[in-house]
This record gives C-alpha cells, structure tokens and sequence, in this order.
C-alpha cells in the first residue's frame, strides 16, 4: 500500500508532524511508501516564498530527502510530489524531476490551464485533488476537465472515521465526476500529522521509482491497482470492488 497524499510540517504551515515522522508512522501501520505532497508556493507553504527559486525548491524539498534517508535505512519508499494551489483549488503533482524544476521557474506563475503543458514536459501529470471538497478556504469549486489526467476520487479525510476535517460526500461526486471523463483515479490520506487514515493505493508489484507511478496510472486497466479509503475499495476507474 502506498499512500500517495500527505504533508509535513516542514514544508506545509497546516502540518503538525515532520517528513521523517510520517515515514516512521505508515511504515508502523504496514505501508509499503508514501509520497510527501507538501503545498506548494501557491499554496498554504511553510516556506517563504520571498526566496529565489532554487533557494525555495531546496527548502520545500529538504524534508522529502530526510524522509527518503531515513526510508532508504528503513526498508521504506519515499517519493517527491506535491500539491499546487491556485486559489484553493488544488491539484497532486506527480513525476517530476527536482533538477528538472529548478531550471523551470515558469512553473511558479503557471496559470491552471498552462501548468498541464509545463508538468506534462517535464516528464509529470496532473490529478485534480479532492475536487469536490467544500471548505472555508475553497471559494468555488472549478473543475478542468481538459487539463487533467486523473482525478483523486478517493480521500480518505472526507471518509475516515478518525478524520474531523472536511467531512461529507465528496467522494462520490469524484468518482462519478472521474467515471464521467473515463480517467484514471487515485486514492490517498491528505494526512498532515503522524494520526493516519488508512488511505491509498495497492499496486501487484512494488513500486520502482516516481516514473514507474506515472507509467501505471497512465496505461492502467481497471484492474492494474486498487485505489482505498480505509473502508471502501475501487478499481483504477471507479468500479466499486
């Protein structure tokens, strides 16, 4: 099992728990990997975005490699992604090389509908995060169908029975939404601290590397990976199972 959403409290201001003790905690409770999904500059970020780009990459990124030491010591994957903001709408950014990142700055002033070509030239993909979610902080909620490749259907914070944030039926919504434009979905925790949800993704083989995770859910078939909440369980499109 891997969970593929999750935030620490050295790159994310609402986290409480640091990259290394997330590890520490899904590997307690049997998870094969995690992927750090920290907030990004247009979102809730713990660093300061006033700092040059490489400066403010080296900082969002130095929990992931802490994490990714200690998992490699531990028998347990870390991998580098993370959850860019535009106005609280959000999306999980997957497969991206942080070399690569750093010799593209444009991607710090991305509109929504330009971020696709960038992430998509770097090698990466989009999952629209949560689309349904409703929350203080999310406005409206403003779908991009064409300038998606996934959507993550399944959170576990919205589900959860140990979750008191952002609970309710927004789920279903992104399922069926994700059904609707035939693409892959993904699962995940949105966990902020070391109190885990049960959430995420169950592949047949370990997992080799991030371009590996970007190849699987690009060609998958609906029976390629199994997508949880800790409760319910679907297929790589949504089929109940």
């Amino acid at each position: 099992m891997y969970e593929t959403h999750c935030h620490s409290s050295e790159s994310s201001a609402c986290a409480v728990s640091t990259a290394v003790e997330m590890a520490k905690a899904h590997k307690d409770a049997g998870y094969t990997g995690m992927i750090l999904t920290n907030h990004n500059w247009g979102g809730n970020t713990a660093v300061s975005r006033e700092r040059e780009w490489t400066d403010f990459l080296e900082r969002f990124f130095e929990p992931y490699h802490k994490a990714k030491a200690w998992g490699d010591a531990n028998d347990f994957q870390v991998f580098p992604g993370y959850e860019a903001g535009y106005d609280g709408t959000e999306f999980l950014i997957y497969g991206l090389d942080i070399e690569w990142m750093m010799a593209h700055p444009e991607l710090k002033d991305a509109t929504i509908e330009e971020q696709l070509d960038i992430v998509h030239s770097g090698g990466g993909i989009v999952v629209h995060a949560h689309p349904f979610r409703e929350a203080f902080y999310i406005k409206e909620i403003r779908l991009y169908p064409k300038f998606i490749d996934g959507v993550e259907a399944v959170n576990a914070t919205h589900s959860s029975p140990y979750s008191h944030n952002h609970t309710g039926d927004f789920n279903k919504k992104a399922v069926k939404y994700a059904k609707g434009l035939g693409v892959f979905i993904t699962g995940g925790s949105d966990t902020h601290s070391v109190d885990l949800f049960g959430g995420g993704m169950a592949f047949p083989t370990k997992l080799k590397d991030m371009d590996d995770f970007v190849k699987r859910l690009l060609s998958a078939k609906p029976e390629d990976y199994i997508v949880t909440d800790g409760r319910d369980t679907y297929d790589a499109y949504g089929g109940k199972v």
